[in-house]
């Protein structure tokens, strides 16, 4: 008599014994996933919201898109050369560092560009400022095509540059990616998965790194976005950066398609400023910019 399934031999236990681990791991993994994945944006992001003065700045408001709810805030600011009766000749979108503000971007971004006639954007991500909503980082990248679209209304054909410090760096990136653009001016730029996994990954063997850097939203993989990107680019690279370690940022300039200029910032810490002499590079690499896109 031919034997029925229950009477077939059962599995080697060392075979179970495999099964069952994997599926532990699996398990743990997916744990990790939901318990460390969902406190990145905590660990990445701190934003705040107490008022800012920007003088001679105005406050706009722009919706993130028909299927996104709230307001994205975005500070105006002129650039001296821009006389109060004529209009720009061309834009600067700035997007902000982690724990920065579209009021002081404002301010810094119209400096850097204070002998061109512009007028600055800058934007606060959702959760930063006078921006409706939590502070993610999948809300990031929606907020600043949306903040570019505004803006593309409003400039019609005239050249848009964006401006991004460290983490503003990937949100300028993806826009570069998916918009058309002038130019870049980018300093520290993190490449977050990649940072985040060779920098964070051994001590835990990848099971705490791993899900934290699977939670990045692809929009803001900068290695991706860098190589899609044909825009002219300057770089400004600390040497010091203690945040940004060198190899990383240098890793999304490697990794630029566009025509770059690259400006080591030697002794630098992440956020510290350009000292003289490589101001004096930043304001020429800006004119490089500007003739390409606003004198042809």
């Amino acid at each position: 008599m031919p034997k029925t399934d229950s009477s077939l031999p059962s599995p080697p236990r060392r075979s179970r014994r495999r099964r069952w681990a994997v599926r532990g791991v699996l398990f743990t993994a997916y744990l990790l996933m939901m318990t460390f994945g969902s406190c990145v944006d905590h660990l990445i992001l701190f934003p705040s919201t107490d008022p800012v003065r920007v003088p001679g700045g105005s406050r706009i408001t722009v919706a993130p898109g028909p299927d996104k709810a709230g307001e994205v805030e975005v500070w105006t600011l002129r650039s001296p050369a821009l006389a109060p009766t004529c209009q720009p000749t061309a834009f600067v979108l700035a997007f902000i560092g982690n724990a920065d503000r579209a009021e002081y971007a404002a301010q810094r971004s119209v400096e850097d560009w204070a002998d061109r006639p512009v007028e600055v954007w800058a934007v606060n991500y959702p959760g930063y400022g006078g921006s409706t909503g939590p502070a993610r980082l999948a809300a990031i990248g929606p907020a600043a095509l949306a903040a570019y679209d505004s803006l593309r209304a409003v400039a019609g054909n005239r050249p848009i540059f964006l401006s991004g410090m460290s983490l503003g760096t990937a949100a300028a990136l993806h826009v570069s990616a998916n918009r058309p653009v002038a130019g870049l001016v980018l300093q520290n730029p993190p490449p977050l998965r990649k940072m985040i996994l060779e920098r964070y990954g051994w001590w835990n063997l990848w099971l705490i790194a791993g899900p934290a850097a699977a939670h990045i939203p692809s929009d803001l993989d900068s290695l991706a976005n860098a190589r899609r990107t044909n825009a002219p680019g300057v770089f400004l690279l600390a040497q010091n950066d203690q945040v940004v370690p060198p190899r990383f940022a240098r890793a999304v300039a490697d990794n630029y398609a566009g025509e770059k200029r690259l400006i080591p910032l030697p002794g630098a810490d992440h956020n510290d400023s350009p000292a003289p002499a490589q101001e004096a590079e930043l304001h020429a690499a800006i004119g490089w910019l500007w003739d390409r896109f606003v004198h042809q």
